[in-house]
């Protein structure tokens, strides 16, 4: 088959949960025998059209501002503009199936007219529904809850990362969904080494204010009163990374946490995680979290919020990690019982590895696959 995986970001030239499934879904199914295209904004040098390996392709259509770097977010009109270029190299192309990731929505509305036109399956892949949260956006928020509505209605074939993202979808109008999890690259995970810094915790994404990383620094000074020497490692960047780096001085913190910026070498960033404690992630907006997952199979339980969007709560079932209110003095408090724990620690590290191994990407992307062949 030809495939046309759509989305405006494009891994690692941008890392994220999204970004990284289509890429490495992409690689799994050319070692299937298919050949793929990813489709997105250019956040390269050089030709619109790169070739990755054989039978792997990756176009950019447009560009955003700041052009080989996002910052976390897109500027109003700039999907509007991705959207209709990228309905226009869609055309030039022939495809078994299109498929593309659902938010920012408009580029869903292009492939699904290009899909109109050249009568190509159209699948909708959808990470997270925002519905009610779209609330505190104003007038901005009043027309996107209005978009994902209308998006939930263009396909008859929809695909959710898990299964409290479809009942959402279902929710605002979705129909013939399909629950297929992400995924992580077990190999990958088991072959890193521990870096010579250790940490007992870190956090790992996009600095947006939904992440709630001002809470995790926080929750940081109260654990600092009872053990001065605690180390946390913070991995990201957005557009809340000056107002965290302000936080992390005013709290007098800057021994204790370190904040680094992604890094396109994933093995560090599984590494790191080794040679940590806990992972936390205190995420309001959640559909899966791959990078939950990886620090599970790097043997670490999960610190995470109970929230009515953080699908990843979900998957937390006590055994290897905890699912907490959103107050700080708790999540202080129990963070500091397992750091004082070790042989609870342990118990919880060896059952979360074991658990986040059921999910791994050869497994997964065949579902995809077989997916792909019912709707051909």
């Amino acid at each position: 088959m030809r495939i046309a995986l759509v989305y405006d970001l494009i891994y690692p030239f941008s890392i994220g949960g999204a970004e990284y499934r289509n890429f490495s879904l992409a690689e799994q199914l050319v070692l299937m025998g298919h050949e793929v295209h990813l489709f997105g904004v250019k956040m390269w040098p050089g030709s619109k059209t790169k070739k990755i390996t054989e039978r792997f392709y990756i176009h950019g259509v447009s560009s955003y501002k700041g052009k080989y770097q996002f910052t976390g977010k897109r500027k109003p009109f700039e999907p509007l503009k991705y959207s209709l270029a990228l309905f226009f190299e869609l055309m030039k192309h022939d495809f078994d199936i299109i498929d593309v990731t659902a938010f920012p929505y408009f580029p869903a509305f292009s492939c699904k007219l290009c899909s109109l036109l050249k009568r190509e399956p159209l699948v909708v892949t959808w990470h997270e529904i925002w519905g009610k949260y779209w609330s505190g956006f104003g007038m901005t928020g009043f027309f996107g809850k209005i978009v994902e509505r209308a998006a939930a209605k263009l396909s008859k074939n929809n695909i959710c990362v898990s299964k409290p993202v479809a009942d959402d979808l279902k929710k605002i109008g979705g129909r013939n969904i399909a629950t297929i999890e992400n995924w992580i690259d077990t190999k990958e995970i088991d072959k890193a080494k521990k870096t010579e810094v250790e940490y007992d915790l870190i956090s790992i994404g996009r600095h947006m204010k939904h992440k709630n990383f001002d809470l995790l620094l926080k929750i940081v000074s109260l654990l600092k009163a009872n053990n001065p020497v605690i180390k946390v490692l913070i991995i990201g960047n957005g557009p809340e990374t000056i107002k965290l780096l302000k936080i992390r001085r005013t709290l007098d913190l800057e021994k204790n946490v370190d904040i680094l910026s992604f890094s396109k070498d994933h093995k560090q960033v599984y590494s790191y995680m080794k040679s940590s404690k806990l992972f936390v992630l205190l995420s309001e907006l959640e559909g899966f979290s791959i990078v939950a997952f990886e620090a599970m199979r790097c043997g670490l339980p999960v610190i995470t919020l109970t929230h009515q969007r953080n699908a990843l709560a979900s998957f937390i079932d006590g055994k290897n990690g905890c699912v907490l209110e959103k107050k700080e003095i708790e999540v202080a408090h129990k963070i500091g019982e397992l750091l004082n724990d070790k042989k609870q620690l342990n118990k919880m590290s060896s059952y979360a590895k074991k658990f986040a191994g059921e999910y791994g990407v050869k497994k997964q992307a065949k579902k995809i696959e077989e997916y792909y062949r019912r709707i051909k």
